[in-house]
């Protein structure tokens, strides 16, 4: 049986996601890594079989119209960070002041939202404590200063002239990188809860930002 989608699904780079949806995202990568997440797999699933979801083609009686619900768990160009850090936040907060066209997304690794992220970029909690994450798309993301520098790129000018810091070399920049991240308590202070809750006028990046206000009204 043919399945059509009222709206077409466009081809996806393996390493660049621009203007897709997030539903579109997610059952491209599940298509592709299909054994990457019981989680999304049955997210899909669900998706396909929703009778509710499906009505008669009316251009061949074989074939189904499913209309496409949204959004669903990945979404692109997703930073992961330790919301409880207050350098962290902050540069957070820069990003957004910087990103007008809105590109970036924002998720606390202390956060439900981000295990799927996790999952499928086979990282623990304890790996993006140490080294945020950024996720651009499908089987496309990096940590570290290498994360750092592919979020500037996404920033217009004069800020995404500073990506040209990749010729320094990794190994240089990942350890200035490290040694800031393991004094970065010490320095800058860390808080009981994801720092967003205080700033709730951020939240509209955040992806988990359901979550976070429901724990906003539990404090």
């Amino acid at each position: 049986m043919n399945i059509v989608l009222k709206r077409g699904l466009p081809s996806l780079t393996p390493t660049k996601i621009t203007a897709q949806s997030s539903h579109l995202f997610s059952l491209r990568f599940l298509s592709s890594k299909p054994s990457s997440n019981y989680a999304l797999l049955s997210t899909a699933a669900k998706i396909a079989d929703d009778e509710d979801d499906v009505t008669p083609s009316r251009g061949s009686s074989s074939s189904v119209v499913v209309t496409p619900t949204t959004p669903t768990l990945l979404q692109p160009r997703v930073v992961v960070y330790d919301g409880v850090c207050h350098l962290c936040h902050g540069g957070v907060k820069w990003v957004i002041r910087a990103d007008k066209d809105k590109k970036i997304k924002f998720c606390c690794v202390q956060s439900e939202a981000a295990e799927p992220y996790l999952r499928a970029c086979g990282l623990e909690r304890e790996d993006v404590l140490r080294r945020f994450l950024f996720v651009e798309g499908l089987n496309a993301y990096s940590q570290g200063s290498t994360a750092a520098l592919q979020v500037l790129s996404y920033l217009p000018l004069p800020y995404s002239a500073l990506s040209t810091l990749w010729v320094i070399p990794t190994p240089i920049r990942d350890a200035v990188y490290d040694y800031v991240a393991k004094k970065r308590y010490a320095w800058f202070g860390k808080a009981e809860d994801c720092l967003v809750l205080q700033e709730k006028e951020l939240l509209e990046r955040f992806i988990d930002r359901e979550e976070m206000m429901r724990r906003g009204q539990d404090l």
